[in-house]
C-alpha cells in the first residue's frame, strides 16, 4: 500500500483512481481509499469522545454535553436548566443552608426562560403535545412532527380564536398521519379529552391552512398494531394483507371506514387460521362496533367467496 503525504485540508476523492469511496481507520489514524487502497491521510485526530459506551444509559451518563435541540420545548432545548437532584457536579450533597438558595435560582430560572405570552402558549401547547403523546405511546418522530405542525399554525396565527388543547389534538392526528402511524381520531379524543367532532373541524382548518398533502389512511395502516393487541401470529397479518388486496382489486374498500374493513379483515383471518378472535374482541381493539363487523364481514365473503363454514 502506497502512503501519500499528510493533507490538512478535507479530502473526498481519492487522487489515484478518482474514487469517492473514503474510510477513516481511526485504530491507523488513516485515511484510506477503499477502491486502491491509497492512503491519502495519516496521524489524523480523532474528535470523538475518549470514552466508550455500550448502551444507551452509559451513554447518558457519560457524556459530557446537553441535551440535542428538539421542537417539542418552547426554547427548543437550547436553554440551562438547574436539576432538582441537589447535588453538585461531584456528585456531593448540597448543604441544607445553600438549598433554599438553589431553590430560588431554579424558581427565577424557570421565570426567565418564558419572556412572554407567545411564549407561555407554545410552552402549555407543546407540554400537552408531550402529554397527549405519552398516553398514546407515540414514537419521537411523531411528537416532533406534531410540534413543528404547531409552530407553523401558531406561525400563521392560526391559532387565534381556537382554543391551544383542540389545536395540539388536531397537530398530532396530521402528524400521525404524515409519520405513517395512524391513530383514530377517538383514540385522540379519549386521551386529550376533547370531542371528536372539535378535532376533526380544527384538522381540517389547520392542514388546508398550511397546505398539509396528507393521504387518506388505508386498512394496511392498521393491521399490525390491531394483531399485536389480539396476539395474532404472522401467518394472519398476511392473510389479513390478502384479504385486503383482493378488496381492493374488488374496489370494495372505497367508501368504507379503514378501521372497519381491517377489523373485518382480521376476523376472517384468524378464523381461517385457526386463531378465532370474537367480533367483541376485535371490535374493542379496533374501536368499532360489533355491527359494523358484521357489515364488512358479510361484504367481504360474499363479494370475495370465502367459505368459514368450519
Amino acid at each position: 500500500m502506497k502512503k501519500g503525504k499528510p493533507i490538512i485540508e478535507e479530502i473526498t476523492v481519492c487522487p489515484e483512481c478518482g474514487s469517492n469511496h473514503l474510510s477513516k481507520d481511526y485504530s491507523r489514524a488513516e485515511l484510506v481509499c477503499k477502491n486502491c487502497g491509497f492512503i491519502l491521510d495519516e496521524n489524523m485526530i480523532d474528535h470523538g469522545p475518549e470514552w466508550r459506551a455500550f448502551d444507551n444509559e452509559q451513554r447518558e451518563k457519560r457524556s459530557r454535553t446537553g441535551s440535542p435541540m428538539t421542537y417539542t420545548i418552547h426554547d427548543k432545548g437550547l436553554s440551562t436548566t438547574i436539576g432538582w437532584t441537589n447535588r453538585d457536579a461531584y456528585g456531593k450533597s448540597i448543604p441544607t443552608k445553600n438549598r433554599a438558595q438553589l431553590y430560588r435560582l431554579r424558581k427565577w430560572q424557570r421565570r426567565v426562560r418564558i419572556s412572554d405570552a407567545t411564549e407561555r402558549n407554545l410552552a402549555v401547547a407543546l407540554s400537552g403535545i408531550d402529554r397527549i403523546s405519552s398516553g398514546m405511546e407515540l414514537p419521537r418522530s411523531v411528537r416532533e412532527t406534531a410540534a413543528m405542525i404547531y409552530r407553523k399554525a401558531a406561525l400563521k396565527n392560526l391559532v387565534r380564536g381556537r382554543s391551544i388543547p383542540g389545536v395540539t389534538a388536531a397537530s398530532i392526528y396530521a402528524a400521525c398521519r404524515q409519520c405513517h402511524v395512524p391513530r383514530t381520531l377517538d383514540e385522540i379524543s379519549n386521551v386529550a379529552q376533547i370531542s371528536r367532532k372539535e378535532i376533526g373541524r380544527t384538522y381540517r382548518f389547520v392542514s388546508h391552512e398550511l397546505g398539509l398533502k396528507l393521504l387518506p389512511t388505508s386498512p394496511e395502516d392498521y393491521i399490525s398494531r390491531f394483531c399485536s393487541e389480539l396476539k395474532l401470529s404472522g401467518e394472519v397479518r398476511l392473510k389479513t394483507m390478502r384479504i385486503l388486496h383482493d378488496a381492493a382489486a374488488e374496489e370494495l374498500t372505497s367508501g368504507r371506514g379503514p378501521t372497519g374493513m381491517a377489523a373485518a379483515s382480521i376476523y376472517i383471518a384468524s378464523v381461517l387460521c385457526g386463531e378465532r378472535r370474537t367480533q367483541r374482541e376485535v371490535a374493542e381493539v379496533a374501536g368499532v362496533t360489533e355491527v359494523t363487523i358484521r357489515n364488512r364481514y358479510k361484504e367481504l365473503t360474499q363479494k370475495l367467496n370465502i367459505d368459514l363454514t368450519l
